[in-house]
């Protein structure tokens, strides 16, 4: 992306202000046969959560950071997600949470982030979350302190790899359910990013192919 960081920001928030790519291209990269699934749920009642989508500049490049989750018993065990997670009663909002989450993940300071917007809900059939995807900015990168107990590595990605076709692939994975399906993925760092982050990245990949074009 042959954009600096100041003129990327200028550019987000100027979209940020326009209606949103939406769930058509979350879509794009969502596992086979997801929409009909989701279209069965009643998602008025799912649980609410916000994870956080941070850009930051280095070495004159842009960057996010993805974290993979440890091992345990549980529909998310080991996959690469955005820092987040579920509202719980003292957050103020879902900005609250996504920053908070963040904070107790990777050590994000909150007070160094600037939220600049936010990108499509979407909703999780099998966890019954509804997630928001808040959009916040570090003027410098952050100093990062993952907590052992979440977080088993850190990706930091370039922005730039979310635009390149090429690493969009897909496979066909079976679930513990005993079920498998065809499951697109954006090939990171070695990755198989999945899923809810993959249907998030779509559409923050389009946004910044839109500011890219402008």
């Amino acid at each position: 992306m042959q954009m600096n960081f100041e003129s990327l920001v200028s550019g987000l928030k100027a979209r940020m202000m326009q209606p949103l790519p939406g769930i058509e291209v979350q879509y794009r990269m969502a596992p086979l046969g997801r929409r009909s699934i989701s279209d069965n749920f009643d998602v008025s009642k799912a649980r609410e959560s916000a994870v956080l989508i941070l850009l930051y500049p280095e070495n004159s490049r842009i960057y996010l950071p993805l974290t993979q989750r440890n091992e345990y018993d549980g529909v998310h065990s080991a996959q690469i997600s955005f820092p987040g997670g579920k509202t719980e009663k003292s957050d103020r909002d879902s900005e609250h949470t996504a920053l908070r989450e963040s904070e107790e993940e990777l050590g994000i300071d909150p007070d160094k982030v600037e939220v600049i917007g936010k990108l499509s809900e979407l909703f999780i059939p099998v966890s019954n979350f509804r997630v928001l995807p808040i959009l916040g900015i570090n003027e410098q990168k952050p100093e990062f302190k993952p907590d052992p107990k979440e977080v088993k590595k850190i990706l930091e990605v370039d922005i730039e790899f979310l635009l390149d076709q090429k690493l969009r692939k897909s496979t066909y994975m079976n679930f513990k359910s005993g079920m498998g399906t065809d499951v697109p993925y954006f090939d990171l760092q070695g990755h198989i990013v999945w899923g809810a982050t993959a249907m998030i990245l779509s559409e923050l990949s389009q946004v910044l192919s839109e500011i890219q074009d402008s």
